[in-house]
């Protein structure tokens, strides 16, 4: 290949180098208000009254606007787990849940307004903990949902049961991994626009998945996705918290529409630690049958992730979760039982991994502690068990090409395993671990994906496509296939991408 795999300079990188590439926030129109939401203080409260007179008197004030003011519409990333309002309506879930929000001439005084809102509430009981969560007489976060269990997965391969009476030896581990915000260097931020002749609106938002987005958004404001338009400008980030829909998309949209004025949302990094997204805390109970040798028979799981107060990507994530304890180990037999469980906490969503990281987590803490038991290397206990390329699965994958067992090999003779294993000062080591992810699968907001190539007559390529690149480098990359398929430079190419109203 003369471009595909080259070391090339990136497509924005001169742009972020100086400074000019353009992020949501740099987006400065004619007339701009801001935003800001009012979020709330208690972790679970029945709103009982809203007055809003004092902040829409403020002067500089444009416009105030509560869930009760919007349309009744829940939504959601995953077509059966929509559990979300914009705003709250009746009740908030957890300490930030958007309550309200007001638009105004700066965001001074639009901070100045939210001081001026008077919420009365009525405390409710809250939880904290999923396994006090399932308890009978633990408090209701959502009607409906029996336990606070919102997503429940149960599959099992093989037979478990067979695999442990076969087993030299069974081990049974309990697990904990924590919450973890992405903390993406750039905040969460949005900025909309209202075309009144074409009842259109844009927004400009720091998305991951702009067609996500307008789906939600039109389904929010009762409006055909023809109308409206999501364009993803730079992306500081994402990692998995910019998939959603947020309050600022849509407050953003909202007050654009009925000021006639482009509207801004830019949140501060508490809200993006408190009222975005966080990866799942959740507990795993890990049963393993072994070989003297260190085969592993069977596994039995039993996960309980705190999906926070609302579903987000729960049974994505529950079942990424499930099926990838199969990869990259040979587990003949599995059960996996898994519960995604509302409590009183800021919302669980997509991180890097997916619910993968917490399973793995489990799987190769309890593989080390298996070893030192029955006297195995580590290394050799996970190289005894690793998959290969062409073996029948027991979930039906198919597996075209694995180097997991070279890989183990290599890492191992890298950072010196054997000469450094248990020989260490204290507070050093070293360790290894495995872990595997899928990737090309559909994303649920479109069941396609494709490309428009303009090739000019001095021979210079325009390039629409609905990738998003948040900074992994997928301009660059399409850009390269592009330039090598059609054997043209590749300062030849000019791509345009992740914009609803222009790219497929």
């Amino acid at each position: 290949f003369n471009v595909v795999g080259q070391r090339l300079p990136m497509h924005d990188g001169a742009a972020k180098a100086k400074g000019t590439a353009q992020f949501t926030d740099d987006i400065l129109l004619p007339g701009m208000l801001h935003g800001k939401i009012l979020r709330s203080p208690l972790p679970h409260a029945r709103i009982l009254r809203i007055d809003t007179s004092r902040a829409e008197k403020l002067p500089g004030v444009k416009g105030v606007v509560t869930g009760k003011d919007i349309p009744d519409r829940v939504y959601g990333i995953v077509p059966k787990a929509h559990d979300e309002h914009a705003l709250a309506r009746e009740k908030v879930r957890y300490i930030g849940d958007d309550v309200a929000a007001v638009c105004a001439v700066d965001p001074e005084i639009a901070e100045e307004a939210l001081e001026l809102i008077r919420v009365e509430y009525e405390a409710l009981p809250a939880v904290f903990d999923p396994l006090e969560a399932i308890k009978e007489g633990a408090p209701v976060i959502h009607d409906g949902v029996p336990n606070n269990i919102s997503f429940y997965i149960h599959k099992e391969f093989g037979n478990v049961e067979k695999a442990f009476l076969e087993s030299d030896f069974v081990f049974e581990d309990r697990f904990y991994s924590q919450a973890v915000n992405h903390a993406p260097l750039e905040p969460h931020a949005a900025v909309a626009q209202y075309d009144p002749l074409k009842g259109e609106i844009i927004l400009y938002s720091s998305t991951q998945i702009p067609f996500f987005l307008r789906r939600n958004l039109a389904f929010t404001l009762m409006i055909p996705e023809s109308k409206v338009r999501v364009i993803k400008p730079k992306v500081g980030g994402g990692f998995g918290q910019k998939i959603d829909m947020f309050a600022k998309d849509f407050c953003a949209a909202w007050f654009a529409r009925q000021t006639g004025k482009p509207v801004k949302f830019l949140y501060d990094r508490e809200e993006v630690f408190i009222s975005t997204r966080q990866r799942h805390p959740m507990y795993i109970t890990v049963k393993t049958g072994v070989k003297k040798d260190g085969t592993i028979m069977g596994q039995q799981f039993l996960a309980h992730a705190d999906g926070g107060a609302f579903n987000s990507t729960a049974p994505t994530m529950m079942a990424l979760s499930c099926y990838f304890l199969m990869i990259p180990y040979r587990v003949p037999n599995l059960i996996y039982e898994g519960h995604h469980v509302y409590t009183n906490k800021p919302v669980g969503g997509a991180m890097r991994g997916h619910g993968i990281p917490q399973a793995r987590f489990a799987v190769e803490r309890q593989l080390d502690l298996i070893a030192e038991r029955i006297g195995v290397d580590p290394v050799e206990l996970r190289m005894k068990n690793s998959i290969h390329a062409g073996e029948p699965h027991p979930a039906k994958f198919i597996i075209n090409s694995c180097g997991f067992y070279d890989s183990l090999k290599l890492a191992a003779e890298a950072i010196g395993w054997k000469e450094k294993r248990g020989k260490l000062p204290l507070g050093r080591g070293v360790g290894l671990a495995g872990a595997s992810f899928p990737s090309g699968v559909s994303n649920l907001s479109h069941i396609s994906s494709g490309s428009v190539v303009q090739m000019g007559q001095d021979g210079a390529v325009n390039v629409l496509s609905g990738a998003a690149d948040i900074g992994q480098g997928a301009e660059t990359v399409i850009s390269q296939i592009v330039a090598e398929v059609l054997g043209v430079p590749l300062e030849d190419i000019r791509i345009t991408a992740a914009d609803t109203g222009l790219t497929p």
